[in-house]
């Protein structure tokens, strides 16, 4: 496997949210992004749009800081969405279930470096982070399969 990145300037909240429906549209069971980015980097507003996106009702889509993860269903399968900023250790992982959910779910994971060796290998890492310029952020794609290149196809990038 070889590691591929790309990488997007967000001028807007919205620029970040329109991202993150435009990638929706290409994810299926077994998907798995992993959110990384300092606190007010963007990873919740990230995710927030993205799983509303697929809801055929879109609800309040509530931030998984204090319960670790909400499910939602999406149009061929359930959506986790994980914050796992509060972890205390790779093990409750398992007790949440998450490590099934990574093969039949759409899982979108904040603070994956809590998973340690839990990580999983076919992942997109998306790592948002804030530039100078006010309400402008950095967006920084990376990814080891290849199923990942098929699904960015014909997105707009910057060249890294």
């Amino acid at each position: 496997m070889t590691n591929s990145h790309r990488q997007k300037l967000l001028s807007s909240a919205e620029e970040t949210s329109d991202f993150a429906k435009a990638i929706a549209l290409h994810l299926s069971a077994g998907d798995t992004i992993l959110l990384e980015g300092g606190v007010g980097a963007g990873k919740t507003h990230f995710a927030r749009s993205l799983i509303q996106h697929l809801m055929d009702v879109p609800e309040d889509v509530p931030s998984p800081t204090f319960t670790l993860v909400q499910t939602y269903d999406g149009p061929d399968c359930e959506i986790w969405h994980s914050d796992l900023y509060r972890l205390a250790s790779p093990d409750e992982v398992v007790e949440l279930g998450l490590i099934e959910a990574f093969e039949d779910a759409i899982c979108l994971i904040e603070w994956p470096d809590r998973l340690a060796e839990l990580l999983p290998t076919n992942a997109l890492t998306i790592a948002l982070a804030m530039t100078p310029q006010e309400g402008q952020r950095e967006m920084v794609l990376s990814w080891s399969d290849a199923k990942w290149a098929a699904k960015l196809e014909g997105f707009a990038f910057e060249h890294a």
